[in-house]
This record gives structure tokens, C-alpha cells and sequence, in this order.
């Protein structure tokens, strides 16, 4: 059985401030708070902050967890109201089907492959060399270039985009197709609420990791009930482990349906 939690976050805590500022640290916060994992069992985990005074953690658990410990380093133990929910998420997998729509949120970390970046570091150039990789994974940087990966690949992940019912997107922000940058897309019911980028170190390594990711929100089609749960369990894109991939849905507001 899966299950969805929302936890809430005391920024003003110093454990607080760590786990905020460092995916890494609340990636290990979030695994201790879920006993008995098996082989290959996944936990995909997103830190929403559009409140900068109450961020709240998701986290996509397949058994039940107990988030005690970050409420007691990160949250508000002593006080009144629920500190964290969770909720068996069979109710909404059993939702899925053909042509239903959702507002959705998802967290990724748009990336492309190419054997010739434009730009590498001297390390990253010379991870390559002597490993004889044949392509570099780069993180896609400007707002239309992660909203063309997004586009791209939403029929892989078992839904679409409908066209937007509103006006065209600003200028600059117009996905295009890699092959064809003037070819203008119509404009689509998805826009980027947010961009971030994060900087960290694993243990025993020196080595930088850079995270670049994209937060998207909209409107979804399913047209592919079995793709879309796939999605939903397993995540969408890389970077899993440190906050991304972890796509949720919600009701359309009224007006939306």
C-alpha cells in the first residue's frame, strides 16, 4: 500500500534551516521516516514553499510512515493542530482513467544528454574522458528550454497538456522544438511557478553536486491510465532522491472542468 504525507516545516528552527537549505540532509530526514524499505522501493519526496513561513513536505511512501522526528527537530511538537497527515493514496490511483483531468504540481529537474557540451567544467571533462563516457547529462537552464523538456515528454507519462484558454505566453517564455527554435507551439494550460537552483556535496566526495530544477503546475489530460500511475509511483525524471519527480493532483477549481 502507498501513502501520501504533507509535513509541516517551522522555518524559523535551526534543524529547520539545514533541511531547507540542503536536499541532500532532508533526503536523509525523509528516508528515516519510513521503516522496512525493500530492495528498490522508492520514496519521492517535494518541499513546497509557496508560504516562506509554513513550508510543508511531501512525501509518496510505499508503507505507512512515521514523521515524528521532523516534527520534533523541524516543526512545532508543542503546539496545537495536526503536524503532519497521512493518507492512503488508492483512492486517487483509482481515479485514473481515460480522458479525466486534474490539476497537477510537479517538481523536475529538466536535463538533456549531448556528447558536446557547450560548456563543462574542467572535472566534469575529465570524469568523461576517463570513464569514456559518450554523452554528458546538462541541466536545461532557461525557462523555455525546460518547458519544451516538460512538453516533450508528458505522453510518456501517460497524459497531455490541453491548449491554454487564456492568452499566449510572454514572449521568451514560448516552448519551441529543439530541432526548429522559430516554430511556436500554441500556448498550453502549464506554466513554471518556480526555479531553483541548489549546490551540495555527497559523503565522502568534494565534488559539487548542482541541482537545477523547475517546479510546473497546470492542467492535465490522461490518456493513458497505466503510464499515469507509473508516473505517479515511480516519479518523472532524474534527481529522485533529492526532491524531484514527485507528481501530485488535485481537483480543478471550479470554472476549470
Amino acid at each position: 500500500m502507498t501513502y501520501l504525507s504533507r509535513v509541516r516545516i517551522n522555518p524559523l528552527r535551526a534543524a529547520s534551516r539545514t533541511l531547507l537549505a540542503n536536499p541532500r540532509a532532508l533526503h536523509g530526514a525523509v528516508t528515516a521516516g519510513v521503516p522496512d524499505l525493500a530492495p528498490g522501493d522508492r520514496i519521492l519526496w517535494r518541499l513546497d514553499a509557496d508560504h516562506p513561513r509554513r513550508p510543508m513536505l511531501l512525501a509518496l511512501s510505499p508503507s505507512k510512515p512515521d514523521w515524528t522526528h521532523i516534527v520534533e527537530q523541524a516543526g512545532w511538537p508543542d503546539a496545537e493542530g495536526e503536524h503532519y497527515a497521512v493518507r492512503d493514496y488508492t483512492p486517487l490511483l483509482a481515479q485514473l482513467a481515460v480522458g479525466r483531468e486534474f490539476a497537477f504540481r510537479l517538481k523536475a529537474s529538466p536535463v538533456q544528454n549531448t556528447s558536446k557540451p557547450d560548456k563543462a567544467s574542467a572535472h566534469r571533462t575529465k570524469s568523461a574522458d576517463e570513464l569514456h563516457h559518450r554523452s554528458y547529462r546538462m541541466a536545461h537552464r532557461t525557462a523555455a528550454q525546460q518547458l519544451t523538456w516538460f512538453l516533450d515528454r508528458t505522453d510518456r507519462w501517460g497524459f497531455t497538456i490541453p491548449d491554454a484558454r487564456t492568452d499566449d505566453p510572454a514572449p521568451g517564455l514560448e516552448p519551441s522544438a529543439p530541432d526548429d527554435p522559430a516554430s511556436a507551439r500554441p500556448a498550453r494550460e502549464v506554466r513554471i511557478t518556480d526555479r531553483g537552483r541548489a549546490t551540495f556535496t555527497k559523503p565522502g566526495t568534494r565534488t559539487p553536486v548542482t541541482l537545477t530544477t523547475a517546479t510546473f503546475e497546470g492542467r492535465l489530460h490522461i490518456s493513458d491510465p497505466e503510464l499515469m500511475q507509473a508516473a505517479l509511483l515511480g516519479g518523472i525524471g532524474p534527481s529522485k532522491a533529492y526532491g524531484c519527480g514527485l507528481l501530485t493532483l488535485a481537483p480543478l477549481p471550479a470554472g476549470h472542468r
